[in-house]
C-alpha cells in the first residue's frame, strides 16, 4: 500500500484531483489531496504574504501532522515548484517524485525565471496581477485543453486567482534538492488538432535524457487528471 499526496497546480485546488482519487484507492492506496492556501475553498485566506515559502510549508504540515512516510509525492504544473521544496526539506519522508507535466525548478529560480514560450521569457507576472499581488487565470478559452464544455464551466466557475508571490519567490534548497529520490516525469502530449503545450516540452526532454528519471507521455490537455483520470491513475499506480 502506497500513500499518495497529489498537489494540485495554480489556479486549482484539491477538487481538480476527484476523478483520479476514486481509482487509486480502489487500489488499497492512502490518498492526500490537500488544497494550498488561498486557493479553492482555501481562497478566504488570500494575501499578498502568501508565496512559493508558504505552499511548500502547507505540503510538508501535512507530510508531518499526518505522520506520512514513504509518500509518492505528485505535483501538477505550478506544483513541480512546490513537490521539489517538499522533497529538499524532509526527504526521508518522500521515496517518489512525480512531476505530471510540471515545471522542474533548479536552486535559485522562481517559475518566472523558468518560463518558457508560448507563456512567457520575458512575461513580467507581477505587472499583469490585479492589486501588484493577485493573477487572474489567463487561459478562459480553452481552459488548460478541456475540450468539453460542461467540464471546462465546471473548471472555470471553481478557478480562483493565483497569489503572484508563488511564482515570483525563488526556490532555495538546502539539501541539494534531494538528489537521490526517484523522478518520474509525465509529458502531456496535445492531441492532434490543438495547438501544442510547448512550454514543459523543455522539461519533458531533460527528464527523458537524464539519469535519475521515469520517463511516460500522454496524450491530453493539461489537465489531464480532468481529461483522462483513469490514464493518469494508471500511470500513477504504476
Amino acid at each position: 500500500m502506497a500513500t499518495f499526496v497529489l498537489v494540485h497546480g495554480g489556479w486549482h485546488g484539491g477538487w481538480c484531483w476527484k476523478r483520479v482519487t476514486p481509482h487509486l484507492q480502489a487500489a488499497g492506496h492512502v490518498v492526500y489531496a490537500p488544497t494550498l492556501t488561498g486557493l479553492g475553498e482555501r481562497s478566504h485566506l488570500a494575501s499578498p504574504e502568501i508565496n512559493l515559502s508558504t505552499h511548500i510549508q502547507d505540503i510538508l504540515n501535512v507530510l508531518i501532522y499526518e505522520e506520512l512516510t514513504d509518500v509518492v509525492l505528485v505535483g501538477h504544473s505550478y506544483s513541480g515548484m512546490v513537490i521539489a521544496g517538499v522533497a529538499d526539506r524532509a526527504p526521508e519522508r518522500v521515496t517518489r517524485l512525480v512531476y505530471l507535466d510540471a515545471f522542474v525548478p533548479e536552486d535559485g529560480q522562481s517559475l518566472q525565471d523558468i518560463l518558457r514560450p508560448p507563456y512567457g521569457e520575458g512575461v513580467n507576472l507581477e505587472a499583469l496581477s490585479v492589486d501588484g499581488w493577485r493573477l487572474p487565470y489567463p487561459f478562459l478559452e480553452r481552459p488548460f485543453g478541456i475540450t468539453s464544455e460542461a467540464d471546462a464551466q465546471w473548471v472555470l466557475d471553481k478557478i480562483t486567482p493565483q497569489p503572484v508571490n508563488t511564482l515570483l519567490e525563488p526556490i532555495h534548497f538546502t539539501n541539494g534538492g534531494a538528489p537521490a529520490i526517484p523522478r518520474t516525469y509525465i509529458y502531456l502530449r496535445s492531441p492532434g488538432g490543438q495547438p501544442p503545450d510547448t512550454e514543459f516540452v523543455w522539461f519533458a526532454e531533460r527528464a527523458r535524457t537524464q539519469p535519475g528519471w521515469t520517463y511516460h507521455e500522454l496524450v491530453s490537455g493539461h489537465d489531464a487528471m480532468l481529461i483522462i483520470p483513469e490514464a493518469v491513475a494508471a500511470l500513477l499506480l504504476e
